[in-house]
């Protein structure tokens, strides 16, 4: 019974620390700009800075706030099929 606890506490923890990824092929600026994340919000983080991370992790957590004054964390995920977009009301 114990070593099944071990088992699935290992497991759990692998699958925890695997969660982000470097993309299969770099992301670029054209395609970071076409989700027009940086017109829409006004995000602190430069576009380089945000490349960077996208290449390097896979993923990419902001804070945006709208024109409207309303706060964002926006979550960009590099996938196979492009650049995908998350919006968490702060």
């Amino acid at each position: 019974m114990k070593i099944n606890f071990i088992s699935v506490c290992l497991l759990t923890v692998s699958f925890l620390a695997g969660c982000s990824i470097a993309p299969e092929r770099s992301v670029t600026r054209q395609e970071l700009y076409k989700t027009n994340v940086f017109s829409e919000f006004t995000i602190k983080d430069s576009p380089e800075s945000v490349l960077a991370t996208l290449n390097r992790e896979g993923e990419v957590v902001l804070e945006g706030k709208t024109r409207l004054g309303d706060e964002y964390f926006v979550k960009i995920l590099a996938t196979n099929s492009g650049l995908k977009i998350r919006l968490y009301a702060k």
